[in-house]
């Protein structure tokens, strides 16, 4: 049986009952509430992270989901250094992330699509050159990782390009190639596919799906883009203002959650009647186009029933959108709170 150390060495982030508090001056509105507040202000405190323990293996890939103000960006921050827990403790990589030191910010990389890495006002190319000098990379190191690096997200037209006068996508990426120069063990990713387009987010999705295969590093991911959770991620952690509400596999979430598959059935002619006493029901009808909503166990009898009609033009399977499943998630826990 492993020790205390070889168990702690199984995890790349670990952290224990990790709180993070935040004063926050209030402000009526109106002159006289202004003058009183400015002669005696107020304050409340707002607990942006309560008690968050978490274990995330190496080489994982982790979805970090919650709604608006429930405490990703606040976690995401303290984990990589930039702010310092009001109580609780963290593990990353054996190093506590706000001590700074130099062996730990080697290893890791936060990257936030509403923040830059490059130099506004100087081509990519030209940031690349900087970081390569705060991380320290040889000739050889720097010359082969950054080939790779522009071939795999595609931007050798761009590199040339003063920053600002990039496309979102193409920013987008360079931010990533320039997180990534010094070949992080750990990376904090803060909605990396915000603003772009589909076409550009399932490129984003298929880059860091091939860079982890191959590099295998640690990736904790939020996103509002329930698309980006399902193509990357296995397991999921919910937080829902400050609190840990979920943690586990996609699947079982879905299980847990949405005990129902929707069939999808193009009927050639005829109609198929659903009963919800049959633990199927029509949630959605446009002419011989039907959307049932059956229970998980009761799937192969309906699909087999539709079959037997013999008008079956078109039948597919599938899980409830991620979004409703998630919304279904907060929405259960503000009613039992």
């Amino acid at each position: 049986m492993p020790n205390m150390n070889e168990r702690q060495q199984e995890y790349a982030i670990v952290t224990r009952a990790l709180n993070r508090e935040f004063r926050v001056r209030l402000k009526a509105e109106g002159l006289a509430a202004s003058l009183r507040n400015f002669f005696a202000p107020q304050h409340k405190t707002v607990n942006a992270v309560n008690d968050l323990d978490m274990q995330i293996g190496a080489g994982e890939i982790v979805g970090f989901l919650g709604p608006n103000g429930a405490g990703k960006t606040t976690t995401l921050k303290m984990l990589s250094g930039l702010l310092v827990p009001t109580s609780g403790s963290i593990d990353v990589l054996g190093y506590t992330p706000f001590s700074r030191d130099h062996a730990f910010l080697r290893h890791i990389s936060l990257v936030m699509g509403q923040k830059q890495n490059l130099w506004w006002d100087l081509p990519p190319v030209e940031t690349f050159a900087i970081h390569r000098r705060i991380y320290g990379l040889t000739d050889q190191q720097y010359a082969e990782r950054t080939k790779e690096l522009i071939d795999m997200l595609e931007i050798s037209d761009c590199l040339e390009t003063q920053t600002r006068k990039l496309s979102l996508g193409q920013r987008m990426r360079c931010e990533l190639a320039v997180s990534l120069l010094h070949q992080p063990k750990i990376l904090f990713l803060d909605e990396p596919t915000i603003g772009l387009d589909i076409l550009m987010q399932k490129k984003i999705r298929s880059f860091l799906l091939d860079y982890h295969r191959r590099f295998k590093p640690t990736i904790l991911l939020t996103s509002h883009y329930m698309d980006d959770v399902a193509a990357l991620a296995q397991r999921v952690i919910v937080i829902d203002r400050g609190n840990k509400v979920f943690d586990g596999y996609l699947s079982d979430l879905t299980h847990k959650l949405h005990p129902e598959k929707i069939v999808s059935v193009v009927l050639n002619n005829g109609n198929f009647i659903c009963n919800p006493e049959e633990g199927c029901r029509l949630i959605h009808q446009d002419g011989q186009h039907y959307r049932l909503l059956v229970e998980r166990n009761r799937v192969p009898e309906i699909a087999a029933r539709l079959y037997a009609t013999g008008n079956i033009a078109d039948l597919t399977i599938e899980d409830p959108p991620l979004e409703d499943i998630i919304g279904q998630l907060f929405t259960a826990e503000t009613r039992n709170s």
